[in-house]
């Protein structure tokens, strides 16, 4: 029988520590913590939180992002303009994503990450 895995609470589990790439940070240094509750397959999901910042983000052709912002506020910078995306709204990074990812407010989101064959 497959188990059910609940993405509720972050307490007694550790984090992934890390941070944008040096030669991407647009501004600042922002800390980024990652929870990963599944991995199985081509997806993984958990819970993402970062502080204030700005980097260049490119996602590989086969990798997808669907999140869902918990608290605090982002802004996806894209070539067909900017998306903010606050408390209980969603977003969809498409495969191939190329622009830029700005912590507008201390974040904490759930993530789903897909990687497909390209």
């Amino acid at each position: 029988m497959k188990k059910i895995v609940l993405i509720d609470s972050t307490a007694g589990l550790e984090p992934v520590h890390d941070q944008p790439r040096e030669d991407r940070r647009v501004n600042g240094a922002p800390r980024r913590r990652t929870w990963t509750f599944h991995e199985h397959g081509p997806m993984s999901a958990g819970i993402w939180a970062c502080e204030v910042g700005r980097w260049r983000s490119v996602f590989p052709a086969g990798r997808q992002e669907y999140f869902h912002v918990l608290e605090g506020r982002v802004r996806l910078h894209g070539p067909h303009g900017e998306v903010d995306i606050g408390p209980g709204q969603g977003g969809v990074i498409p495969p191939g994503f190329e622009g830029e990812f700005e912590v507008l407010e201390p974040v904490r989101k759930h993530f789903v990450l897909v990687d497909v064959a390209s």
